[in-house]
């Protein structure tokens, strides 16, 4: 009390007390401390007299100095609470701060909030204490003028973080924190610079600004890096975190471009990299409110309706405007009563004032991979406002960046009970997941992987090898398989004649032969893949079907399996069960790529163009040989002729052969197995992997590869073989009118043109070679003859030796003309004594005669290879011949 009665007495001059009240001391007098001003300022009895005088009294005037005239009736205090014993020296300036300073700090230590009363010297704190509102302007002029201080941004950095028992959406709603948020995410537009310290969205605004767009895109990673609360802030609310960065970016582009308002009236800042992915099955009431990001198809859109931003209304009675009415997401907002007439309507909408805002309603549907075994693909309504409209449609696979929040709907209501609500995403930031994001996904070390790859001479034959390496043999299947998944050149001169590039494999033959498997692979390699199988296929579950939206009663359109495979593969297993209805729905899609609805008065075209790969039994079950290919599967001529490759499978008994497949199978499954510990037994059969000598390409790199090919690499026909071409197709159409077999046509020649364009992908070139048109040649000859009789194959082979003997490795010719040999000297073995022999040994000279009629001299390298040995094929260099082990 001391050191207050000394400060007051430092700080008052002598003088009387005047008749308002006021009191003044005497030299040498001490001010009691009082610690209300309202009791201890005013004296009781002057009370009355200052309320009884109605007018007051003139404070400045001629009679101003009678106020300070001696009363000495007056001039005297009580002697109780006065030190009057201690003699009290007047303070200097610099003690009486020194002391103001010391009861500050005691008050905050004793966690006095107040003070007792005002300090009399001027200090800084006291306006940041008292007056916050000129704190928040001086802040903001600072904020504006760009300059900020070190001990500011520290100390605000504290005011954020700690919410002082709010919640995150109370506490970014309250005035401070709001505008410290909008000041920070406004500093940090203006300041951000990439790593080569480029401003990064002075060009952003700028490229928007250009465009004439208004959604500025914010990658959440660099504002984590930079803001780390305001990026804690906007996943926990996210509707109030959102409004102020839309209003902080319009200010930025404002600032650079004065008059962008006469384009866009508001800026939307869109949030890109939310760190965590929610799948659509996974979503739950924890993730109400918040921002998400999930992923999926888009099976369903509505057009782009108007919907109400700020609505004014008309009264009728007095033709008065009421409003401005700002409309929720939820509920409709109606006034109560006119405020002109008070009465209580009707109220019309007052359509020329009222303010519309562009509105979309998309499904989004689960990835179909994604999708597990016997679960149903949920799906998810999402609302795309703004600019954010027509930015997908039915097919796209799209990520979604949005607000998850329930959403009052009616009839879910009625049938579910009254306290079950419907959930939908406000979507912020939409982006389609389509090749050329992939590509984007690829770093520089992957694509330093796959150029130094594309060099290797044996490219071709290690791509084909590295196609379904878990299952052995079957190369001209895997050959197929590996051009489909790089497809050839799509054409459309001058927008007139729309030639596809997509290459449509079918696969049939015998059961056990690893049909569906393939498939099964191609959808795991595959960018993006649709898998269905033709009993669970409808022709509307296929192409597309137009149905009622169960709410708006308004016809939508859903993508069926060849839209939502759009730029993919649409992989179709037990093609034979199909009903002919069904099947012939798909004869557009797979040429014209496109499918026509004409449905409840939509009349529209929808985009398909994918890679069709099917599997289909024979009639009967299993393949005869002895059949045309149209006699032993149930398919129409049209779909058939729609197929560039046709593989046919045949389960031929070989007991070498047969016994490699069944060792390869068992190691398989070895290594494989959960418990596997003897990794020695495991290795061998690895080395069988295919009977490719050509090493596999690791799987996640053959993905890249891919990837990589189909976006980066388009081949041209400027040095391609014209007259070869035209010559096969001659000759083909010869030998199938006299075969009776599938019929060749103009597909045919497209076909190969496509798969030439492919394997000149495989190996990243520019432009068409004749390796790629022999290679082409060879796998559409290979196509044909195996559909054939088995009487007509063996002269056809021989007809067109010279194109399937394409890249073929001598060695396997050679393995294909010892194998001939055995099987002769076997057949002679047991015709002559009656038994089965456990070798067989045949000369070198034998061997050598057959070599030279393929042009084939040396065979000292056939008897190192890999497959003269696996076959448990010996050469014996003393006696001149070759031993097989049975």
């Amino acid at each position: 009390m001391e050191d207050s009665s000394q400060s007051a007495n430092a700080m008052t001059s002598p003088g009387r007390t005047s008749r308002r009240g006021e009191y003044t001391s005497s030299p040498g007098r001490d001010l009691p401390p009082f610690e209300d001003e309202s009791e201890g300022l005013l004296g009781d009895s002057l009370l009355p007299e200052e309320e009884e005088d109605g007018d007051g009294e003139e404070l400045i005037g001629d009679g101003m100095e009678r106020d300070y005239r001696a009363i000495p009736a007056l001039d005297t205090y009580e002697a109780e609470g006065l030190d009057l014993d201690e003699e009290l020296s007047e303070l200097s300036p610099g003690a009486r701060a020194a002391a103001e300073e010391a009861m500050r700090i005691r008050d905050r230590e004793h966690g006095v909030s107040g003070r007792l009363r005002r300090g009399l010297l001027y200090d800084s704190e006291d306006e940041d204490d008292e007056r916050p509102a000129a704190r928040r302007r001086r802040l903001a002029e600072r904020a504006a003028e760009g300059a900020t201080e070190e001990e500011d941004m520290i100390e605000s950095i504290e005011n954020l973080e700690d919410m002082k028992g709010h919640t995150v959406r109370e506490w970014v709603s309250m005035l401070a924190p709001r505008l410290e948020i909008y000041n920070r995410f406004k500093n940090f537009l203006r300041t951000h610079v990439d790593e080569n310290g480029h401003n990064v969205f002075k060009e952003k605004i700028s490229d928007m600004c250009k465009e004439n767009k208004e959604s500025l895109v914010v990658n959440y990673e660099d504002l984590a890096a930079r803001e780390h609360v305001l990026a804690y802030f906007l996943p926990e609310a996210p509707s109030e975190m959102l409004k102020i960065f839309d209003e902080a970016g319009k200010e930025v582009v404002m600032a650079m471009y004065p008059k962008y308002d006469r384009i866009a009236h508001e800026i939307h800042v869109r949030i890109c990299n939310l760190p965590l992915v929610e799948e659509i099955r996974s979503l739950r009431q924890l993730h109400l409110n918040q921002l998400i990001r999930t992923s999926g198809v888009v099976s369903s859109c509505t057009g782009v309706l108007p919907q109400l931003g700020m609505v004014k209304y008309n009264c009728n009675k007095c033709s008065f405007v009421l409003g401005p009415f700002f409309q929720s997401q939820t509920q409709e907002v109606k006034p109560g009563s006119c405020p002109e007439c008070q009465s209580q309507g009707p109220f019309q909408i007052n359509m020329e004032e009222t303010v519309y805002q562009n509105y979309q309603r998309i499904t989004i549907q689960e990835s179909p991979g994604k999708v597990a075994a016997g679960r149903l693909p949920r799906s998810k309504d999402a609302i795309l406002l703004a600019d954010l409209v027509d930015s997908c449609k039915p097919g796209d696979e799209i990520e979604l960046t949005g607000i998850y929040h329930n959403n009052y709907d009616g009839s879910l209501n009625t049938s579910n009970g009254f306290p079950v609500f419907a959930t939908v995403i406000l979507a912020n930031h939409v982006s389609c997941k389509d090749d050329g994001l992939a590509v984007a996904e690829l770093t520089e070390e992957d694509i330093k992987a796959i150029v130094t790859l594309s060099k290797d001479e044996r490219i071709g034959e290690r791509l084909f090898a590295s196609v379904a390496p878990s299952i052995y043999g079957h190369e001209d299947i895997k050959r197929a398989l590996a051009l489909a998944l790089f497809g050839g050149e799509p054409k459309n001169p001058g927008g007139k004649h729309k030639v596809r590039g997509d290459i449509n494999v079918l696969l049939c033959g015998d059961p056990g032969t690893a049909k569906s498997q393939f498939l099964k692979y191609v959808e795991k390699v595959a960018s993006r893949s649709v898998f269905t199988t033709g009993q669970g296929a409808s022709a509307v579950g296929l192409t597309a079907y137009v149905q009622r939206h169960p709410v708006s009663r308004e016809w939508t359109l859903e993508a069926g399996a060849l839209v939502l495979a759009d730029r993919g593969v649409c992989l179709i297993d037990e093609f034979d069960k199909m009903n002919d209805a069904d099947r012939t729905s798909i004869h557009e899609a797979m040429e014209q790529q496109s499918i026509s609805i004409s449905k409840a008065g939509i009349v529209t075209s929808l985009q398909a163009r994918c890679t069709v790969m099917a599997a289909a039994n024979p009639i009967g079950g299993r393949y005869d040989p002895s059949l045309t290919f149209a006699e032993n599967v149930d398919l129409t001529e049209p779909i058939v002729s729609r197929f560039d490759v046709l593989c046919v499978v045949r389960d031929t008994v070989d007991p070498v052969q047969d016994e490699m497949l069944a060792r390869f199978v068992v190691g398989s499954h070895i290594k494989h197995h959960p418990g596997s510990s003897k990794d020695g037994a495991s290795e061998e059969p690895l080395l069988l992997t295919n009977t490719s000598q050509a090493p596999p390409v690791a799987q996640e790199l053959l993905r890249k590869y891919i990837m990589y090919a189909k976006e980066r690499v388009h081949p041209k026909l400027n040095q391609m073989d014209q007259d070869k071409v035209a010559r096969i197709y001659s000759d083909l159409r010869r030998e199938s009118i006299a075969t009776g077999s599938i019929p060749i046509t103009v597909r045919h020649i497209e076909s190969m043109i496509r798969m030439a364009e492919a394997h000149a992908k495989m190996h990243l070139r520019d432009y068409v070679l004749e390796d790629d048109v022999n290679m082409a040649i060879r796998v559409v000859l290979e196509s044909f003859i195996d559909t054939q009789k088995f009487s007509i194959m063996r002269s056809m082979r021989k007809t067109f030796a010279r194109y399937l003997a394409f890249r073929k490795d001598n060695n396997e010719l050679l393995l294909f003309i010892l194998k001939q040999l055995v099987a002769e000297q076997t057949s002679y073995l047991r015709s002559r004594y009656g038994v089965q022999s456990d070798s067989v040994q045949i000369a070198e000279k034998d061997l050598q005669e057959k070599a030279r009629l393929i042009n084939i001299h040396a065979l000292t390298d056939f008897y190192d290879s890999l497959p003269f040995q696996s076959n448990k094929f010996s050469y014996d260099g003393k006696k001149k011949v070759i031993v097989q082990q049975m």
